[in-house]
């Protein structure tokens, strides 16, 4: 094996998201024609003060979203999907 594979491995791409992801993208529209803040007023009254801090429920919603429009069936499936497909950032 060559000494230097792993060096491939490491570059990376500077860029907003917003460059990646094409303009009629499903996940675009859906964040257009949608506002999220109807679920902090629901939410925030079933988390404490004190603790840990809590998973911002918007991104909760935004997961279960993905999973039933995108068909993943699957939280883990769609968690793994949303690492490495940039649209769902």
């Amino acid at each position: 094996m060559a000494k230097n594979r792993h060096l491939i491995s490491d570059s990376f791409i500077m860029g907003s998201l917003d460059e990646f992801v094409p303009e009629d993208h499903l996940v675009r529209q859906l964040d257009e024609f949608i506002s999220w803040d109807f679920i902090y007023d629901i939410c925030d009254p079933l988390y404490s003060d004190i603790g840990t801090s809590r998973v911002d429920p918007v991104v909760l919603f935004k997961l279960m979203f993905i999973n039933i429009i995108f068909g993943y069936h699957s939280m883990r499936r769609t968690c793994e999907e949303v690492k490495v497909n940039i649209a769902y950032r």
